[in-house]
């Protein structure tokens, strides 16, 4: 391996280079192959370790180290060094067409490849499909959901509402205001079964629904603490009873202003509510982008008072189910924890900005892009 002081130097093949860029455009690529390209392609265009390095946000060692081995080996010293053990009976190819079927097709009559329906279209055995996925952390049984905002003002409002978690005004105060609707005060059947050792607590899957109530609460971004109350039902006069609460009992030097984050639900924009705030000017209204309730950090406190508190409880009554609630914020604001932002708008934006160069139509590609989202 070179270790002098200078770098080895790299001239590339036109069917490296085609290979190269592959590796590093193709969305399916191991992430440590695409950056391995990277390095070598930034290196035959004449760039310094030093600034490969800095560009690419990894050691010089790393660069020196990929730099060489594709100096002695070309795109064959790209790939993982093989490991002691029994000889590999499944070949590359092999793996490389159980990755690219399982991300890239769909079987007949189905939405996504199972080990075995995988394993008798490529004639390996469910055992070997079942590594390879391990192998490259394929779960096509799997599926989560996303939304794209459409708002015409997102980068707006994400800067504005990242801005005050980030960096808040100097003596303001910050809310996170919203409503978790609808909760559901459910009784089983029969009594739930403690948790023993060896087995899991047990809990029958019918129940008997007693109603419905609504918790308002509004989290402080400094300090954790939550403001909340349930109400039985969930209109823009409940959310200015909500909001008077908060006048009186948020604590503020003065002078100071609260911003308050909520998002656009139309309790939030209300004319009556807007001329609450009108009325109120040291409180700040700020709104998330549409489809964007992940920006609101009391989200994640609704969060984990569901699955600390709700979910695997029994409840009798609404009443029941309200002082269960009551009792969890009192526990919370014993000891509140704020919750920790890390990330800037810029991070977030370049993200977004990713998922909707994908999603553009190809005879199109630029649509999303230039309403700058």
């Amino acid at each position: 391996m070179h270790r002098g002081p200078f770098s080895t130097p790299i001239t590339l093949t036109d069917d490296e280079r085609m290979k190269l860029d592959d590796w590093c455009r193709r969305p399916t690529s191991a992430q440590r192959l695409a950056l391995r390209a990277h390095i070598v392609l930034a290196a035959a265009a004449g760039r310094s370790n030093t600034a490969i390095a800095a560009d690419l946000r990894v050691t010089l060692p790393t660069v020196r180290k990929w730099r060489d081995r594709f100096a002695a080996t070309r795109l064959d010293g790209l790939a993982d060094e093989p490991r002691p053990g029994a000889p590999r009976t499944i070949t590359d190819a092999q793996v490389e067409a159980a990755v690219t079927r399982t991300l890239e097709s769909q079987p007949a009559g189905a939405t996504h490849w199972s080990t075995r329906s995988l394993a008798r279209a490529l004639g390996l055995s469910q055992t070997a499909v079942s590594r390879i996925w391990r192998a490259f952390g394929l779960k096509p049984h799997r599926q989560e959901s996303f939304k794209l905002s459409t708002d015409p003002f997102f980068v707006e409002k994400v800067r504005d509402v990242v801005g005050l978690y980030l960096s808040p005004p100097d003596r303001a105060i910050v809310l996170c205001v919203d409503e978790k609707s609808q909760v559901q005060a459910l009784d089983r059947t029969q009594p739930i079964q403690p948790a023993l050792p060896g087995r899991p607590a047990k809990a029958s899957h019918d129940y008997v629904r007693h109603g419905t109530t609504s918790l308002f609460a509004a989290l402080d971004v400094a300090t954790g603490k939550v403001i909340g109350t349930c109400q039985r039902r969930h209109r823009h006069q409940e959310f200015l009873a909500f909001l008077d609460r908060l006048d009186a009992t948020v604590e503020r030097p003065a002078g100071a202003a609260v911003h308050v984050v909520m998002d656009n639900y139309g309790t939030h924009k209300h004319p009556r509510v807007r001329e609450w705030f009108v009325r109120h000017p040291e409180f700040v209204a700020h709104f998330t982008p549409t489809s964007s309730s992940w920006l609101n950090q009391v989200e994640r406190f609704f969060a984990q008072v569901t699955e600390q508190r709700i979910r695997r409880g029994s409840f009798r009554s609404v009443a029941e189910l309200e002082r269960a609630i009551e009792d969890y914020l009192r526990h919370h604001n014993a000891d509140p924890r704020p919750f920790v932002w890390t990330k800037d708008a810029d991070l977030i934006l370049r993200k977004v900005q990713k998922v909707a160069e994908r999603l553009a139509p190809p005879d199109n590609p630029k649509r999303t892009s230039d309403s700058g989202h």
